[in-house]
């Protein structure tokens, strides 16, 4: 009989822990709720942090006092002691180690680029380039400008490295670092980070070149500036390549979460444990209700490092399976990518009719919708399809041959060898409708 009264009260004691424990667990979502609350008004981290912590102790207490109110007398105070000393301390501890602790990420810069030079716009951006001139037996008027893409990746040296081929054919060449990646300018307002003030560097951009029109190659969300510059600034544009192009209404309508599927269950691990560390979380949650507060808590420098890390874990969803992956990239800019945008319903209207000879490159396991590339044929009059098999999202890595060559011939005004007639899906690709 003893031994079964025993039994019974040791059941019911782990059975009160259990539940004092989802009370912590309920009072630390409770305090997360209150945080980005008084974040979206308030960007202050001391005002934003302290109603979270307000308001977990809060909820911590009031839920120990009803779960111990019908406890003995004797018992119910010493234990509502121990348990709120004891989940008040692993809860700010937890809080403090977590969340508080800056990320300890390696801090590396962008690797170094021959002739590194600055331009300061009018816009007030400061923006990292490099040049390479035209051979200067072969020499063209109009310039050709690479957009990279993200936003917020930029690989400057590899870029310069793989478009600086096209100086052999007469064109000077231009790569850059778009505002808020690599070496060109941080903002302290995250917000002001939107394709709007993309599409007008590019402008000024043209204005220090001092070239009448440009050439532009945009790769992926980098396709969508271009595709922004072209609808406003349609007689600037003499020839416009859209590689792996983002959508011409958003960026989750071109890709979503299809990123992640292209990776393997070990890739997916090591992954989330960069995302979901519980700084980083908490960060890219202040970023969605208030970019401000965000950088408020997370700088520049410290974010920036742990996407550099992020972003080099995605590199094998951005080619085709057993592609070599490149060198990784540093530098990045996570504001500027991770700020949300809003969709830009503009674009695709005020592009419908321009007539600048267009070319989309598609590789057949690009992690980005058919429907994502074919957006742009059917909106330009000019456009023309080339489909790269055996290449991904960063097809001119992995078919940097073909790729080249289809630009070089676009660019002269011939027929791509990878172009199709018929724009619906070929047999075989491995791509996202």
């Amino acid at each position: 009989m003893a031994a079964s009264s025993e039994k019974r009260l040791g059941i019911t004691t782990r059975w009160r822990w259990l539940g004092l424990s989802l009370i912590v667990l309920l009072a630390a979502v409770a305090g997360l709720g209150a945080l980005l609350a008084t974040a979206v008004v308030i960007a202050a981290p001391v005002v934003f942090l302290s109603a979270g912590l307000l308001v977990f102790l809060g909820v911590a207490s009031g839920g120990i006092w009803l779960a111990t109110r019908r406890l003995p007398r004797d018992r119910r105070e010493r234990t509502r002691r121990i348990a709120f000393a004891v989940g008040t301390l692993a809860g700010i501890s937890v809080f403090c180690l977590t969340m508080l602790v800056p990320l300890q990420d390696p801090r590396l810069p962008p690797a170094p680029v021959d002739g590194l030079a600055f331009w300061d716009l009018p816009t007030g951006s400061r923006i990292a380039y490099a040049y390479r001139p035209a051979a200067a037996d072969a020499h063209r008027d109009t310039p050709v400008v690479f957009i990279p893409g993200g936003p917020g990746v930029a690989d400057m040296r590899g870029d310069l490295e793989y478009f600086g081929q096209l100086t052999r054919d007469g064109f000077d060449v231009y790569v850059y670092d778009p505002l808020g990646v690599g070496r060109s300018t941080r903002l302290d307002d995250p917000r002001g980070y939107t394709l709007e003030r993309d599409v007008e560097d590019l402008a000024a951009i043209r204005q220090q070149i001092g070239a009448e029109r440009l050439i532009l190659i945009g790769h992926s969300y980098g396709a969508v500036v271009a595709a922004g510059f072209l609808a406003r600034y349609p007689e600037a544009v003499e020839r416009v390549i859209f590689s792996s192009p983002g959508g011409l209404y958003s960026l989750p309508a071109a890709g979503g979460n299809n990123i992640q599927s292209r990776l393997t269950t070990g890739e997916l691990v090591a992954l989330y444990r960069l995302l979901l560390w519980p700084r980083a979380t908490l960060i890219w949650g202040l970023v969605q209700v208030n970019p401000q507060a965000a950088h408020a808590l997370g700088d520049d420098p410290e974010m920036d490092a742990r996407y550099d890390r992020v972003y080099n874990r995605t590199r094998p969803s951005l080619h085709c399976r057993g592609k070599p992956l490149g060198d990784e990239l540093h530098g990045l800019g996570f504001y500027t990518n991770a700020v949300p945008r809003q969709p830009w319903a503009w674009l695709r209207p005020a592009l419908e009719g321009k007539p600048a000879p267009a070319l989309v490159i598609k590789g057949a396991c690009d992690y980005l919708t058919w429907d994502s590339a074919d957006d742009y044929l059917r909106t330009l009059p000019n456009a023309t399809l080339a489909y790269l098999t055996d290449a991904g999202h960063n097809a001119y890595q992995d078919q940097p041959e073909r790729f080249l060559a289809d630009v070089r011939a676009f660019l002269l005004g011939e027929s791509p060898r990878d172009a199709l007639h018929d724009a619906r899906k070929p047999a075989g690709y491995e791509g996202p409708d």
